[in-house]
């Protein structure tokens, strides 16, 4: 099996955005959902056809994510965004035979 990020069949767009006040009610859901508290700080958004579906503080290096719905590619591209805000290289800098060079992630269609 490839290191590739699964996002699930189903999901026809995927948006990943920063969170705003706006936003707060449907945190307060996605909590509940996952049995944890809101992350505090900056948070990163994954929308999946419109609805939040994870959410990652970069500032906590911690998520939260619908338990209900395959999240854990969400949660991962959240990760590679928030390593990029970051600017944490070595998140997306892998070394091959031919020297450095900048790791791309990779997203796959989850097979039923």
């Amino acid at each position: 099996m490839t290191k590739a990020t699964i996002i699930p069949a189903g999901e026809s767009s995927v948006v990943i955005r920063s969170a705003t006040p706006a936003d707060r009610d449907d945190l307060r859901r996605l909590a509940a959902l996952d049995s944890a508290r809101v992350p505090a700080g900056t948070l990163l958004l994954a929308q999946a056809d419109g609805e939040i579906r994870a959410a990652y503080s970069v500032d906590e290096d911690r998520a939260i994510a619908d338990p209900f719905v395959a999240s854990a590619g969400l949660v991962e591209l959240l990760k590679a965004r928030a390593a990029l805000l970051r600017g944490d290289r070595r998140a997306r800098i892998t070394h091959g035979a031919r020297g450095p060079r900048l790791r791309r992630p990779r997203l796959l269609a989850q097979r039923s």
